[in-house]
């Protein structure tokens, strides 16, 4: 007798999601959709993998995304591709190879794949959706992304969320500022944490957003960006804090946030969900990156966009004591049918075609067998056809949430069901 061979199991750091707890991420990305539309956004989707370059021109070869974090391949034609690790420039990929009319406005949802230590909210292959705007380097529309940021976290319950902001400067302030911060660095290098004595060399922003205590302690003395502005990203930066206070948005200052990519410029800005403590609390965030374009080969072009893991908003909602339901995902209806004939079967597909979500039990199940079924369904109604109801053209409707037995069920002409039933299950 052979021996059974052991089940496959997801890979590490990759889950699967069933309902009903797919009933929630069907509402985040349905509640996402319709956030985007009301805002002038349209659905973008690219491949879920790409030439590798598409990557490495925006993130650099040298980071830890391409060092550590990518998954890439090459296919039975000896192509370099890459697992997509995040939303942004898959987008400006496209935009630069069909030139839409500008502004283009596009929103996304998509695995992501990064290599690193599963942990809360955070998987190898992740979840994320976003928007991108490109085409335009007014202050305005900076405002409008953080805005319909702001509107779709609390259409999914989030209220208790903190909005940081900052500006990462342009090709005129920021490298002046770079080395200020370099000078100030390479005094305090032995004070830095062990990942950042010699690193910061290659990315002196890097250390900025490093939560460790030493750097934070090192740097908090450090020369700070919004310090060191030219005028036009002071004016920038200005206003898009007026806008967002005009708009009713409350935001702070957090001159440590920053953006690792050379392709960030001006805005940059990220929701904290301060509910779920000090330890990635981050719940989405992004920036304006008016050079990622010229690097995949486009003109340049102005962009703006953020991005959110839904895996972390799921988690915010439940530190944050949010149980309201995103969508109604239950069935109204459960059909439970002891006699085999194709009246039944007739009676259902009306059901589904009126809008009524309906199910069964198969394989000829006792009666017994199938109230189980339908109990376990979440149902509200279960549907009775036995040969008494075939043979007087009737059905059963029983209230499976109703204590009361008697007033729970009633016998109504199979030519009335769809209608009482709709009746019924809008009550």
């Amino acid at each position: 007798m052979s021996e059974s061979l052991p089940p496959f199991r997801a890979p590490t750091g990759t889950h699967d999601v069933l309902g009903p707890d797919s009933a929630l991420w069907e509402g985040v990305v349905a509640t996402f959709a319709q956030s985007a539309y009301r805002y002038g956004f349209t659905l973008v989707m690219t491949p879920l993998f790409e030439d590798v370059g598409v990557f490495t021109r925006g993130i650099g070869e040298e980071s830890d995304v391409f060092q550590k974090e990518m998954y890439i391949f090459k296919d039975r034609g000896e192509r370099r591709y890459a697992l997509r690790p995040e939303g942004t420039a898959s987008v400006v990929r496209a935009f630069v190879q069909h030139q839409p009319t500008t502004p283009w406005k596009a929103w996304y949802v998509t695995p992501a794949f990064r290599y690193e230590r599963p942990q809360a909210g955070r998987y190898r292959q992740h979840y994320q959706l976003g928007v991108e705007v490109l085409g335009t380097d007014d202050p305005t529309v900076d405002v409008e992304v953080i805005a319909l940021a702001n509107s779709f976290y609390r259409a999914i319950g989030l209220k208790n969320l903190r909005l940081l902001v900052n500006s990462m400067g342009n090709e005129e302030c920021r490298p002046r500022y770079i080395e200020l911060l370099s000078e100030y660095l390479e005094d305090h290098q032995m004070e830095l944490c062990d990942e950042h004595r010699e690193m910061w060399r290659q990315n002196p922003l890097r250390v900025l957003d490093c939560k460790k205590a030493a750097c934070i302690k090192v740097t908090s003395s450090a020369p700070m960006l919004i310090d060191h502005l030219c005028d036009s990203c002071r004016d920038h930066f200005d206003k898009v804090v007026a806008g967002l206070g005009a708009v009713g948005i409350e935001s702070f200052l957090s001159p440590r946030l920053v953006r690792g990519f050379d392709y960030y410029t001006r805005t940059t800005f990220e929701f904290i969900a301060e509910s779920m403590g000090n330890a990635q609390n981050a719940v989405g965030g992004g920036g304006r990156y008016d050079k990622l374009s010229e690097q995949l080969g486009g003109k340049a072009t102005s962009g703006i966009g953020f991005g959110s893991g839904v895996e972390r908003l799921l988690l915010a909602r439940t530190a944050e004591g949010v149980a309201t339901p995103l969508l109604k995902r239950t069935l109204d209806v459960f059909v439970i049918d002891t006699t085999g004939d194709e009246s039944v079967i007739a009676l259902i597909e009306q059901l589904r075609a009126a809008g009524i979500a309906t199910d069964r039990a198969y394989d000829q199940r006792s009666m017994k067998a199938q109230m189980k079924v339908a109990d376990k369904s979440g149902a509200r109604l279960a549907l009775l056809v036995g040969p008494e109801e075939l043979f007087a053209g009737e059905v059963t409707i029983r209230d499976l949430r109703s204590q009361d037995f008697e007033q729970a069920q009633q016998r109504v002409a199979r030519s009335e069901i769809v209608s009482t039933v709709a009746h019924l299950v809008t009550k």
